[in-house]
């Protein structure tokens, strides 16, 4: 199963995998003023591919289980 999913917010997931704030970063994805929506809504309202970016932030973090 995937840490992370398009419904999680922004913020949450940075807070819980620091490191993915570099993804959000490479893919442009507003994780400061759009950081308290969800992903997918904030992937979309940037123009980012919301599949791709799924997929950069699951490798990012860490995997569990």
């Amino acid at each position: 199963m995937e840490p992370i999913t398009r419904g999680m917010v922004i913020n949450d997931v940075i807070k819980k995998f620091p490191q993915t704030i570099r993804v959000f970063n490479e893919y442009k994805v507003d994780s400061c003023c759009g950081g308290g929506a969800p992903i997918e809504t904030t992937a979309k309202r940037d123009g980012v591919d919301v599949e791709a970016l799924m997929k950069a932030l699951n490798e990012a973090a860490p995997k569990t289980g």
